[in-house]
């Protein structure tokens, strides 16, 4: 947290334990549950936290504070991969409660006349940063009289409608205990989503003897939350925050009410142990265990390297049982040989393509058709707000995680035959994606050299749940030929923008998904191998965006990605107006002039 002082001088305690008493305007009542409250702490789970649900400050205070920070301070819209949030007063910014001239002169004139137009907040600050608060926060949480020194972050954010924040366990540097106190509206119900989400967590893989760093990857979230706590007004939440278990999650704010809080953390003198196994850390680690992708196959037949630049004629790479298996797949106009060397033109110019229209209409309408089904069957998409973790789960339709990197359903049936949108996608991914014809053909289509293996799966994205992170375990030694073909709601056209204005024209399904405001876009950046440190990136916006692709019906996406490249797709909003459903393969090629 920005503050004038750079390193904050530890204060004593000072107050008689024995005689604990809280300052106003924290609740007259709270020392007295002190033991219900540690008690009720001790036992929670899935990882110890307290909920006091609505009497945390005095009567009247809150509402006050609340509209101290509506009338007076501006909110920063922020997004990244993890979030999607606006971020108010910084409480570090503003002068303390004082008579003390000195105390003041380090902050600005606009600080200084920002504190005296909130003097609710201010008093409530005062309160938070308390000694005595600190006290009784120690207690509440069973930690050692002392572990709490004076240095405290809270700040103010805004999740408003379509807001979120992915799964995490906050541990960064030498925070000690996580804290919230929610100033939403009185009226605030479970429809309007929300929800502050808590999640199990189980041991991850251990690497083999003798391999390198031999200890277990440290804990990791299910995919999905086992507890939810309403944000309901003058409720408070608090937690020690523990590497690798710690883990919750901000639900999507559903409804058109803002969910404004309060946020902060304790700290302690040292960092947590274990912090190595922190959400942070495990996101910027490429050891085994932390890759979510798994092991490249072989294709089944040898696909064979071409010299594409002397290539006159497609028929010179493809036979006829190649085409005859394409065309059963490809829409005919991308099997012309002008076609093929206008795209790879693009394709040398700007290392990716995407392709309109990919799948012929014998199979696209079948996938299209059955995928709109299912949506309307699991109650997905188009601002519905009752969406549940288990909608689209099955015997063939299995969800991935773990939630700090990912979460999607994968579809994991063998059948390819019927018309369910599982199976359908699964042929052409099992009979065209890895098939070595579709190999020669991605050869002239990018010039790239033979592909040696491919890995790939089948995915469900559903509004209103997934996701996938951007994390260093998905970096590649090699580069790679990522083929992403893509179903959504739409007719899959290309948007046009005004000249003078650049938006988008048009209000249509197409457009939705091109204005990238319900997500499911998939994002490339630059991944930063000059640092390894666990910053606090759930605040910066330094991430070098390469690429970001629209997600587009009947579209097949083509980019090559080097070693130094990660991508991920964007949390789907519950106001998308459908699923993605995709395919996606990663092809390893080596490349000379991209």
């Amino acid at each position: 947290m920005a503050s004038p002082d750079k390193k904050k001088p530890r204060i004593e305690n000072s107050v008689p334990r024995g005689d604990l008493k809280l300052p106003y305007p924290l609740h007259h009542s709270l020392y007295d549950q002190l033991q219900t409250l540690s008690s009720d702490y001790s036992k929670s789970a899935p990882f110890q936290h307290g909920h006091i649900p609505n009497s945390f400050l005095e009567e009247g205070v809150l509402e006050n504070v609340r509209n101290e920070i509506i009338q007076n301070v501006k909110a920063n819209f922020k997004e990244s991969d993890l979030f999607r949030v606006y971020q108010s007063i910084d409480l570090g910014n503003l002068p303390p409660v004082s008579n003390d001239d000195t105390d003041s002169a380090a902050f600005s004139d606009e600080m200084l006349s920002l504190a005296s137009k909130m003097p609710t907040l201010m008093s409530l600050k005062a309160a938070l940063f308390s000694q005595e608060f600190r006290f009784f926060v120690e207690k509440l949480c069973g930690i050692s009289p002392g572990s709490l020194t004076n240095e405290v972050d809270c700040a103010a954010n805004c999740h408003d409608t379509g807001c979120h924040l992915l799964c995490h366990d906050d541990v960064i540097g030498t925070r000690k205990v996580s804290f919230i106190l929610y100033l939403t509206d009185p009226e605030w119900t479970d429809s309007d989503g929300g929800m502050l989400e808590l999640y199990e967590s189980s041991e991850g893989e251990k690497p083999a003897a003798g391999e390198k760093n031999e200890i277990a990857c440290g804990a990791v979230p299910a995919p999905i939350p086992v507890k939810t706590i309403p944000p309901t007004f003058n409720s408070f939440v608090w937690f020690v925050v523990k590497p690798g278990e710690s883990f919750h999650s901000v639900q999507q704010v559903f409804g058109n009410k803002p969910r404004l809080s309060l946020q902060g953390w304790f700290h302690s003198d040292s960092i947590p142990e274990h912090s190595q196994n922190a959400t942070l850390q495990r996101l910027k680690s490429s050891e085994k265990g932390e890759d979510t992708e798994g092991n490249y196959v072989p294709f089944k037949e040898k696909v064979g390297a071409y010299d594409i630049d002397n290539i006159v004629d497609s028929k010179d790479v493809l036979s006829e049982s190649d085409r005859l298996l394409l065309s059963s797949f490809i829409n005919d106009t991308y099997l012309t040989d002008d076609s093929i060397k206008t795209i790879r033109a693009q394709f040398e110019e700007d290392s990716s393509v995407q392709l309109r229209h990919f799948i012929n209409d014998n199979v696209a309408n079948i996938i299209y058709s059955s995928a709109s089904l299912l949506d309307n069957k699991d109650n997905l998409g188009n601002g519905k707000s009752s969406a549940e973790y288990g909608a689209g789960i099955n015997n063939q339709w299995h969800i991935a995680g773990p939630a700090h990197k990912q979460r999607f359903l994968e579809y994991r049936g063998t059948d390819v035959s019927s018309d369910s949108c599982g199976a359908a996608l699964n042929n052409v991914h099992l009979n065209l994606f890895q098939s070595a014809a579709f190999a020669r053909y991605l050869q002239l289509l990018t010039s790239l050299d033979e592909a040696q293996g491919h890995r790939g799966r089948v995915r469900r994205f559903r509004p209103g749940l997934d996701y996938t992170v951007a994390h260093y375990g998905i970096l590649t030694k090699t580069p790679v030929l990522d083929a992403t073909l893509c179903f959504v709601a739409g007719k899959g056209n290309q948007c046009l923008h005004d000249d003078e204005t650049g938006e988008i024209v048009g209000s249509d399904e197409d457009a939705l998904w091109s204005s990238g405001d319900v997500g499911g876009f998939e994002c490339y950046i630059e991944a930063d191998e000059e640092s390894q440190e666990a910053d606090a990136e759930y605040d910066a916006e330094d991430d070098t965006e390469l690429l970001s692709v629209s997600p587009s019906n009947n579209t097949l996406s083509l980019v090559y990605r080097d070693p130094g490249t990660m991508r991920f797709i964007k949390y789907l909003s519950s106001f998308a107006p459908s699923s993605r459903w995709d395919i996606s393969v990663e092809y390893d090629v080596t490349c000379e002039n991209h």
